[in-house]
């Protein structure tokens, strides 16, 4: 007989609710995100997501993807199986341009959209997708690109 793998689920919140940074806007998320961020900005594509309850306190963050110069992966899957562990209400990703243009790519468009379809179906609302650079930082939110 084979056995079975076991899936456990683990909360490990260390703080109160009040606590926790409040995402308002697209600036609040970049300072978020800019306080987490590895020492790789100009030199290494990654993609970070951000995660939020229903009054946008930051639950946490996770990095979902580390790539090379010019792009970086981004599975669904793994977004979304982050968000619903954290019990997350919505979601802001954000990820770096090395090269320092702030142009969204059209796969960058294409990710996006993607990510939104698949937070209605569960309920997550995809509230922004930041590109950073060591000198300024795009918001899709803003932008109307949502």
């Amino acid at each position: 007989m084979e056995t079975l793998c076991e899936i456990s689920i683990n909360y490990q919140y260390k703080n109160k609710l009040s606590e926790l940074p409040k995402v308002v806007t697209s600036r609040d998320a970049e300072t978020q995100f800019r306080a987490i961020w590895s020492d790789r900005l100009q030199y290494i594509e990654e993609m970070y997501l951000m995660l939020l309850n229903r009054a946008n306190r930051v639950l946490g963050y996770s990095k979902i993807s580390l790539g090379g110069t010019s792009g970086t992966i981004v599975d669904t899957k793994v977004v979304f199986q982050t968000a619903l562990k954290s019990n997350a209400s919505s979601i802001i990703l954000c990820h770096n341009h090395p090269s320092g243009n702030l142009k969204p790519s059209e796969a960058d468009q294409k990710i996006t959209k993607s990510l939104k379809e698949a937070g209605k179906i569960m309920d997550i609302v995809l509230i922004d997708h930041l590109i950073i650079t060591d000198e300024g930082y795009f918001s899709f939110a803003d932008e109307g690109m949502l």
